[in-house]
């Protein structure tokens, strides 16, 4: 396996109970591992949209909630084993912070690892898909989110967009859409690219596609399951619902990488967002495993 270049060691707590599913993931060497975590820990692009600032904290809040969740010794069965590479060092550039998340991504994939980020601004799931659109050329796109992020600024909300626009993106799939907070224009331009929206209730089911990219913004989810994000959504899923589909997504052998987005530990009452997160973490690998 080729050698990684060094990142930010994560955050973890100091203690980890042998009993939790944290202490089987590896941070000293990727080897027998087929899974990498990565960490997105910036959110300068939510203040460029005026979203709540925080989500900087999302990696580190995601490590303490799956050290306090999910058992070594599941009845769901064995679990892929998961390499924590660190978190990607932000920068004052947004620019060279993209540039940043794409080099990782790339030596993770290089390192024959199936990358999964957790964020930080939703801006960064165009460096990281980036990366994975440079190796699995055109991947389609399914994503999970309140918002089209499809905006033509710099920012949080662009990075679908960018994704189409610079990556060659074909098509981009939608569950949790909620009309009301978001405009006309960037409607009209999603559906002008290949935008697809789903309802709420639709049969789970990706698109046949030979290359996916899955995202996860956790404003999908209702607010009372989902404090701690950016924007909150008083109309949102349950945790449940969101449950079928990542696991879905997780066996499907076409999906190329996985991000939650989001997390903001500033507004995250009880830490619920984040044990969401990694529950839906969990779920994913669950239904990697069956791959």
């Amino acid at each position: 396996m080729k050698a990684i270049p060094p990142l930010v060691p994560g955050n973890w707590p100091k203690e980890i109970p042998a009993s939790r599913f944290a202490a089987s993931i590896r941070r000293d060497s990727p080897d027998g591992c087929r899974i990498a975590l990565v960490g997105l820990p910036d959110d300068r692009g939510v203040w460029m949209n005026h979203g709540r600032p925080g989500a900087a904290g999302g990696p580190t809040a995601f490590r303490a909630a799956l050290a306090r969740y999910g058992s070594a010794d599941s009845a769901a069965g064995l679990m892929p084993k998961v390499y924590d590479a660190g978190d990607v060092t932000a920068s004052d550039s947004l620019e060279e912070t993209h540039r940043r998340v794409t080099a990782a991504t790339s030596a993770l994939l290089d390192a024959g690892l199936f990358p999964i980020a957790v964020g930080g601004g939703h801006d960064l799931t165009f460096p990281f898909v980036r990366a994975v659109a440079a190796r699995f050329p055109k991947p389609t796109g399914v994503y999970f989110d309140a918002h089209l992020d499809v905006r033509e600024t710099t920012g949080s909300g662009m990075p679908f967009r960018r994704l189409v626009e610079d990556c060659g993106v074909p098509a981009l799939h939608l569950h949790g859409f909620r009309p009301l907070v978001n405009s006309r224009e960037h409607f009209a331009w999603f559906k002008a690219h290949g935008g697809k929206i789903y309802p709420d209730k639709a049969k789970i089911a990706l698109p046949k596609a030979k290359h996916l990219f899955v995202s996860f913004d956790l404003d999908v989810l209702d607010s009372a399951h989902a404090p701690g994000v950016s924007a909150l959504n008083p109309a949102g899923w349950t945790v449940r619902e969101a449950e079928a589909w990542v696991r879905a997504c997780g066996a499907s052998k076409n999906v190329r990488c996985f991000d939650l987005m989001e997390l903001n530990p500033a507004h995250d009452l009880d830490g619920r967002t984040a044990r969401a997160a990694v529950h839906l973490f969990l779920t994913f690998l669950s239904g990697f495993a069956g791959r």
